[in-house]
């Protein structure tokens, strides 16, 4: 944690700009930036050799399953694959069991990620129908946001109490995050599906299920309370191209609703179906190659404001189930997170400094991140070195998530991750996981 270090000969991107040169990283953070420095003595140096410098991946939406749901993964199994991804920081969902619903069960996941976690760490406190005033009562800096499942979800987590939403939107101390799905439709499309295919109904029906009207009437209504209560909303894992004329094009700065979507939504599409079935379920669903092309064109002019993983693990064994009904909706996607993002920037969607802007620095804005998410002197050194002129191979023995698989498995990504720094300390480096104490508890500002 306290080695001095210095990255020599590196590309660095950060706030719109590419710049050669070296930059200094002493006691966790970044103490100097300049075209040439000079190693100070007992400093470690390593040579970028021209490959691009970032600041870390930023990920506001994982689900790393601990506790409760451990046979999935767990914070340890996941932050190891997250910074081999090039994720530095991670916030993560209040769907566990027990749920995150309470101030007790929000400092429990703390002390669990202050004893495992490889990457710096930040939880959601969960909104329910009836814990308003454990929301009211939130301590600053005790959570990144207030996460409201306006849709489907598992246990008491479903809010549809108008009164409760009403009240969450209008005294939530903190952003607020929504998944957001109308379930009287869902069930509506579920219902018609049973009736034609009886029990087997085939994955290629779930984006009509969970379909873009579904989507686009719970996104809809956030909106609307957002704008009637005045708060801070960042809706989640955006997938239909109807959504993007609910936000506002343009920077970060200033807006009061933001939008995120995630990799896989950008990767892949309906058509995907036939081949990866049940590994590429996920709620909301991935939708049509038009609803792709729209979510990239609107990274591209802002109404999108930051990319994200919503990695949620499931074993092989529970996705390999025939039965539509009962197959879990989740990817593994931290390991891939930055390689895959960096596809877009092969194929000319994006620039780095946009890939950059949209998976750090908007993130820190939107959540207050304290120090982090930029390079500059005297921030945090979340760092990752990237070349993008060698490639990485998923495979499966390669693979560090608990589960075991990727839904990108033989895929041929044009990037590698080389180094990932967290705090200033190596985390990740040619190839292999640096374990180490660095990682810290996220705060806000």
């Amino acid at each position: 944690m306290n080695e001095t270090l210095l990255i020599k000969n590196a590309r660095m991107v950060n706030e719109g700009a590419i710049t050669k040169g070296d930059l200094l990283v002493r006691d966790g953070r970044i103490a100097k930036i300049a075209s040439s420095i000079n190693a100070p003595a007992q400093c470690v140096v390593l040579d970028a050799a021209g490959a691009h410098l970032l600041p870390g991946m930023i990920d506001d939406q994982v689900h790393f399953r601990e506790p409760g749901l451990t046979h999935k993964a767990g914070i340890w199994s996941e932050s190891r694959a997250a910074v081999a991804g090039g994720i530095t920081s991670f916030m993560e969902m209040p769907n566990t069991l027990p749920p995150t619903v309470t101030l007790e069960a929000l400092e429990a996941k703390y002390a669990i990620a202050a004893e495992k976690s490889l990457a710096n760490h930040a939880f959601y406190l969960g909104a329910t129908n009836d814990n308003l005033d454990v929301i009211r009562s939130l301590p600053a800096g005790a959570a990144c946001g207030v996460k409201i499942f306006m849709g489907a979800s598992t246990g008491n987590m479903l809010v549809d109490n108008e009164k409760t939403l009403a009240g969450i939107f209008r005294d939530s101390p903190v952003v607020i995050a929504t998944h957001c799905e109308s379930t009287p439709m869902i069930q509506q499309n579920l219902e018609r599906a049973m009736e034609h295919y009886g029990r087997d109904i085939p994955i290629s029906e779930h984006p009509r299920i969970r379909s873009a009207e579904a989507c686009y009437q719970s996104s809809s209504i956030a909106v609307a309370l957002a704008r009637e209560h005045g708060a801070q909303l960042h809706i989640l894992h955006l997938t239909t191209a109807k959504e993007m004329e609910l936000f506002e094009p343009g920077p970060i700065e200033g807006k009061s609703i933001t939008a995120e979507v995630c990799i896989h939504h950008l990767q892949f599409c309906s058509d995907d179906y036939a081949k990866l079935g049940n590994r590429i379920k996920c709620n909301p669903a991935i939708k049509t190659a038009d609803d792709r092309a729209a979510l990239r064109k609107a990274l591209k002019d802002g109404r999108l404001d930051i990319i994200a993983t919503d990695h949620a693990p499931h074993t092989v064994e529970e996705k390999a189930t025939t039965d539509y009904l009962k197959a879990p909706a989740g990817l593994p996607l931290v390991q891939d997170a930055m390689l895959s993002t960096l596809e877009l920037f092969h194929d000319g969607v994006l620039s780095l400094e946009e890939i950059v802007t949209k998976t750090a620095h908007n993130v820190a804005v939107r959540f207050g991140v304290r120090e982090r998410g930029y390079l500059r002197e005297g921030y945090w050194a979340d760092l990752v070195i990237v070349d993008t002129e060698k490639s990485t191979t998923v495979k499966q023995e390669n693979i560090l998530s608990k589960c075991g698989w990727s839904p990108f498995d033989g895929k041929n990504f044009r990037s590698r991750i080389v180094t990932t720094l967290v705090n200033g300390a190596m985390s990740w480096h040619d190839g292999a996981i640096v374990e180490n104490h660095a990682a810290a508890r996220l705060e806000f500002l």
